[in-house]
């Protein structure tokens, strides 16, 4: 409405700069009668004219509602338009607007407001407003942030270095409540508390300046009067339309604790790698490199004589090139090595058997491997001793009960031969094989067998030596051992 269309409206060479203002202008009579508003108060209030507000202050207060920050509602004879008539000026009021048609959104303005004066009298009341929807829409989702942010945080207001704002996580990690906070200064809780920067920190959040990273102790709210390790660090925010200082936290104590069972564990590491009986070394992942080895690995194994000063893993008599090469390549197959026998020397130069593991291992975040070697010499002695005693036993097997078989089979272990392969079933023998096994179990020799299927001598070794290869065996008495624990019958009549 122009000032030709009103004239109760401010004449004045003034009034299109006002009407251009992006702040919304409303000017009431002194009696609370409202005279005019410019475009933006109106866009403010989702208004097309002067008369959508209201004629007057009763009229206004009944089409919107009117709340403060807190979600009160504005009393009675306190809302800004009732305080202008009463004669009271006033600065930045926040409230939230809520019009009565649900239809039309809800908006936050910040108002003030003065009284014009004509002649010493009051002549016009002007309510001067800001929207500031947006603003506030940005800090209340920042407000829902920071409270359900885990990391500790507080924020200080810079004018008055006094703490407004707090959230769970500092709760938590202080062992105290939002009271205990909120409102005091940093000098009365000081977040910068045996800082050896904490002068510097104090200066930097007075001037708006970021503050680095700072290890400092927090006095906790329990009452044996703890204390806690932190790193604190400083950002400038602004919040509520303040310069202030968004200070974070980082707790040290459970990186401490992480540190020393770290510490302990390692410890634990070298004492057990130390005092293993069994040879172990650590070695490089990659180049099998030897970084260290224990007492028992440098006493039981037999260095070379040109071995070089510090040693490497291939001067040791059992990491032969061939064994090197060996558990490269088992290691790129499933990354961990188990039972793989290596030949070595004992100090009189005599053979010795080890059965080598290898795992992965990370120290000092470099990959490792941990080699360990059973010496198992004395063991294959006596398993040969026992194999060849079951041999000679079992050359003539054909008066050996099924029960009796199957022990030997137990103690042989044939089922698994020395490369580790599965043994043939009996679907892979011809028919002659089998022929030639039947025989073999009844305790016939070469040339019996020979005899019986008409066959040449040399034809019937030529059998056998194939059933040997089939098999995975290497006597008669192990082919006997193998065709009973399969339950095995000759096709043949004997």
């Amino acid at each position: 409405m122009s000032p030709k269309d009103d004239p109760g409206a401010i004449q004045s060479p003034l009034h299109q700069l006002i009407a251009d203002l992006p702040d919304g202008i409303v000017l009431l009579d002194p009696d609370g009668r409202l005279r005019w508003a410019n475009p933006a108060a109106l866009k403010m209030h989702g208004a097309e004219s002067i008369e959508a507000l209201g004629p007057d202050v009763d009229a206004y207060r009944r089409r919107f509602e009117l709340y403060y920050r807190n979600h009160h509602e504005v009393g009675e004879g306190r809302s800004p338009m009732e305080r202008l008539v009463e004669g009271e000026a006033f600065e930045d009021v926040i409230l939230e607007v809520r019009p009565a048609d649900p239809e039309l959104p809800v908006r936050h303005h910040r108002v003030r407001g003065r009284t014009l004066s004509r002649d010493g009298r009051p002549d016009a009341l002007a309510l001067i407003i800001e929207d500031i929807t947006e603003l506030m829409s940005a800090e209340e989702r920042f407000e829902r942030s920071f409270n359900a942010n885990p990391a500790p945080a507080l924020i200080c207001r810079l004018d008055s270095q006094r703490f407004i704002r707090v959230n769970q996580g500092f709760l938590d990690m202080a062992e105290l409540e939002a009271e205990e906070i909120l409102g005091r200064s940093i000098y009365e809780f000081d977040v910068f508390a045996h800082s050896p920067q904490r002068e510097s920190a104090i200066q930097r959040l007075c001037a708006g300046r970021s503050i680095p990273q700072t290890e400092a102790v927090l006095q906790l709210g329990r009452r044996d009067g703890g204390s806690k390790s932190v790193i604190v660090a400083g950002q400038p925010i602004d919040v509520e339309n303040a310069p202030c200082m968004l200070l974070t936290f980082t707790d040290l104590e459970p990186a401490r604790q992480a540190q020393h069972a770290l510490r302990q564990s390692e410890a634990l590491f070298a004492t057990a790698f130390q005092m293993s009986p069994v040879p172990t070394a650590l070695v490089s992942a990659d180049s099998l490199t030897l970084i260290e080895a224990n007492a028992a690995f440098e006493r039981d194994l037999v260095r070379r004589a040109d071995a070089s000063v510090p040693p490497g893993l291939e001067d040791y008599s059992p990491f032969t090139p061939q064994t090197r090469k060996q558990l490269l390549k088992a290691l790129g197959e499933s990354g961990h090595v188990e039972d793989m026998e290596v030949q070595g020397v004992d100090g009189a130069n005599a053979p010795t058997i080890y059965l080598l593991a290898a795992e992965a291992v990370e120290i000092n975040r470099r990959d490792c491997l941990l080699l360990t070697l059973v010496d198992i010499s004395e063991r294959k002695r006596y398993e040969n001793q026992l194999s060849d005693a079951i041999e000679a036993v079992m050359k003539d097997a054909s008066w050996f009960t099924r029960t009796l078989v199957e022990k030997l089979a137990n103690v042989r272990d044939v089922g698994i031969d020395a490369s580790g392969a599965q043994q043939a079933a009996l679907a892979d023998l011809s028919a002659r094989e089998r022929d030639v096994l039947g025989l073999i179990c009844a305790g016939l020799s070469d040339k019996r067998i020979a005899a019986r299927l008409e066959l040449a001598h040399s034809t019937v070794r030529n059998y056998v030596a194939s059933l040997y290869q089939k098999l995975g065996v290497h006597s008669r008495g192990e082919a006997i051992v193998w065709a009973r624990q399969r339950g095995f019958q000759a096709s043949l009549e004997t």
